[in-house]
């Protein structure tokens, strides 16, 4: 018999665990955990991500994002401020940009 095919996500994972360094299969990873509704597991991709890649600005943005919708709004502050200073240190106008606006929508 055939094994079933693999999830997105359980592809992402073996990604993960062969190259856990690496941030663009984490972030992968962490977005298919918001799409599937693993919060739990987004997050800590997010935070393990933005650990070891302080750089990556993608993360701050969705990782905000995904703290405003679980209605937990000082951390999301805190994230999305972090991410507009490193969009701003990179240049990265856009996700600045982006950003901001979603710092400002938080209530």
């Amino acid at each position: 018999m055939s094994q079933p095919a693999k999830t997105r996500r359980q592809k992402l994972e073996e990604f993960v665990a062969a190259k856990p360094g690496d941030a663009f299969s984490r972030y992968g990873l962490a977005m298919e955990c918001v799409n599937s509704g693993d919060a739990a597991a987004a997050e800590e991709h997010f935070r393990k991500l933005l650990a070891s890649h302080p750089d990556y600005v993608a993360g701050y943005f969705h990782f905000g994002q995904l703290l405003a919708k679980l209605a937990r709004t000082g951390e999301a502050r805190e994230i999305l401020s972090s991410g507009i200073a490193v969009a701003k240190k990179k240049g990265d106008d856009h996700a600045r940009s982006e950003m901001e606006t979603a710092l400002n929508e938080l209530a």
